[in-house]
């Protein structure tokens, strides 16, 4: 770990409760939904992280719980120094409260999560699709998401999807 980051992350634990994992160079907090506003609020007034870098999420299906985290790439300038913040999240309908009070680029990155993954954030001021036509239904890169006409073929079930795919007639 760089030895700008021990401090904020030994802080960090002191005042969230939240330990720092390290892999392959990137530092990385796993946190509560109900501390995201507070500890984001911390990190960019109190050590100079003024910049959200990047926002998006993985989808973990089938497992339920949790079956999202929610991956924030936050950026210090002055420091030139980086922070992950991970939230995990239960369910088919998950929710955080908007980052856009604090970065205002929050705003593009929240609508395409909401597009992509359905995770809503609350208190947006303008979530609505960015990526897909505003009359599409669901959320492409859930994991859920149906592909198609054809089911994907791997080698646990090569014999039933042959049996199903349309065959060119001789």
């Amino acid at each position: 770990m760089e030895d700008l980051l021990k401090p904020i992350t030994e802080t960090i634990h002191q005042r969230f409760g939240v330990e720092a994992h390290e892999s392959h160079g990137l530092v990385s907090l796993t946190i509560h939904p109900e501390q995201l506003i507070s500890l984001v609020k911390t990190l960019r007034n109190e050590f100079k992280f003024d910049m959200l870098a990047a926002e998006t999420a993985v989808d973990y299906w089938p497992e339920q719980s949790p079956r999202f985290h929610m991956i924030y790439e936050l950026y210090s300038t002055p420091q030139n120094i980086g922070l992950e913040l991970r939230v995990p999240l239960d369910g088919n309908a998950p929710s955080l409260p908007t980052l856009e009070i604090l970065y205002a680029n929050a705003n593009w990155h929240e609508r395409e999560v909401w597009d992509m993954f359905g995770i809503k954030f609350e208190g947006h001021s303008d979530l609505r699709r960015i990526l897909m036509p505003f009359d599409w239904e669901g959320h492409p890169l859930r994991k859920d998401y149906p592909l198609g006409y054809e089911e994907l073929q791997f080698t646990f079930n090569f014999d039933q999807v042959m049996i199903h795919k349309p065959h060119p007639k001789s």
